[in-house]
């Protein structure tokens, strides 16, 4: 009996100590492919993040407490994504979530949070429908933001570099299966009509796919002087590898992914020449740039992070949204969200300065004029223009709204 009672007055004090303990912290989840083929951008967006959280708890957190970082493999699946949210949501009970590196993830996982008013931190995915999923009318509220730049900023930019830029006629698509690979396809396609220009060929290919020459033996056909890509690192190495063993070179021109690691590792000396829209490059052109490399390097005892992009999106992320708890004076999602389109604070990224980024009616904090384009060479993303971020180029800001 006696045992019983000390049992009992254990388990009570473990859990009101749990119980304090989770009350002096702010639990962020932090979910997204740490294994598999999109693992590069994953794992770089996790501990771009987690850099983030620590810089903050280290300066005395949000509100006088810390951050608590609670992170999931997705797996890049769906069905994977979906648990993930549940979990995080319900069982964690976490205040905000930033991640989701895949658009069909997101797609699938987001409208979870959406119910449970907890705002989602959209920070790699770049499907063109994710911020518009939940937009108003179709709810009162929408609680999907994003610091990635989407595909109809980025199918825009590639095509105006491919054929305005670089001058040539006849493109030819090469695009994934994935909701990302499609939709992707989709923009690219809007934005050739408005140059009036079509596809001379459009090519599907499936995740884990090695053998492309199918695919490209159509487009050589076809007579295509340049390959438009929407894909992931492993299956977009397979593209010029491909090309490489038909004896056959045309420029790549595609979606951010081209930054890849497992893009540039995978497709080695076949991989130099390709083009590609990004938010950030690893090159220390900014104080602030310098710093979050250094930091990461030293951090995680690595040179070239995996996707730079990814991480400098995951870390401005965590800034934006200790900067939304701070003025929501809590973790109530609503009164983050509210924050979250009315930002009082100017918050200095990496990627930029965010000058009140969201609005109500506008969840991307990414603006056109932002991007610019990154070239594979060497084995590492270089400046394809070293102009585009030259002197006040260096920083791009986002135009206020009016």
């Amino acid at each position: 009996m006696i045992l019983r009672k000390i049992a009992l007055a254990f388990a009570v004090t473990t859990a009101l100590s749990g119980a304090a303990y989770a009350a002096d912290t702010i639990k962020i989840g932090l979910s997204g492919p740490f294994t598999g083929g999109s693992s590069s951008m994953g794992v770089s967006m996790r501990d771009g993040a987690k850099l983030a959280i620590e810089e903050i708890n280290k300066a005395g957190g949000v509100l006088g407490k810390k951050l608590e970082v609670v992170e999931r493999d997705d797996e890049g699946k769906n069905e994977v994504g979906v648990q993930v949210a549940q979990e995080l949501i319900n069982k964690e009970q976490v205040t905000a979530t930033v991640g989701f590196i895949n658009t069909g993830v997101a797609l699938a996982s987001q409208r979870f949070y959406q119910e449970a008013e907890i705002p989602v931190m959209n920070n790699v995915a770049t499907g063109s429908i994710i911020t518009q999923q939940f937009a108003p009318p179709k709810e009162k509220a929408n609680y999907v933001f994003r610091t990635s730049a989407n595909d109809t900023i980025q199918s825009a930019m590639i095509v105006d570099e491919a054929i305005t830029r670089q001058g040539f006629k006849k493109p030819a698509i090469l695009a994934d299966s994935t909701n990302y690979g499609q939709l992707g396809r989709e923009d690219l396609e809007k934005a050739l009509a408005a140059k009036g220009v079509k596809a001379v060929a459009t090519e599907k290919f499936n995740i884990k796919d090695t053998d492309m020459t199918a695919q490209l033996l159509r487009a050589k056909e076809a007579g295509a002087d340049v390959i438009l890509t929407y894909g992931i690192g492993p299956e977009l190495a397979q593209i010029a590898n491909g090309m490489a063993k038909l004896g056959w070179k045309v420029p790549l021109v595609g979606s951010w992914t081209l930054s890849m690691a497992s893009y540039i590792d995978n497709a080695g000396p076949n991989g130099d020449g390709a083009l590609m829209p990004q938010t950030f490059i690893q090159v220390p052109n900014t104080p602030k740039r310098k710093a979050f490399i250094e930091a990461y390097q030293k951090a995680y005892n690595i040179e070239r992070m995996p996707s730079p992009v990814s991480a400098a999106q995951g870390y401005d992320s965590v800034y934006l949204l200790a900067a939304a708890i701070k003025q929501a004076g809590g973790t109530d999602g609503k009164k983050i969200r509210e924050a979250l389109e009315n930002l009082k604070e100017k918050v200095e990224g990496v990627v930029t300065v965010y000058d009140r980024p969201y609005t109500a009616a506008d969840h991307e904090a990414i603006s056109a004029n932002i991007p610019v384009f990154g070239l594979v060479k060497g084995g590492k993303v270089v400046p394809a223009h070293p102009e585009d971020i030259a002197g006040d180029k260096a920083v791009r800001f986002k135009p206020k709204a009016s």
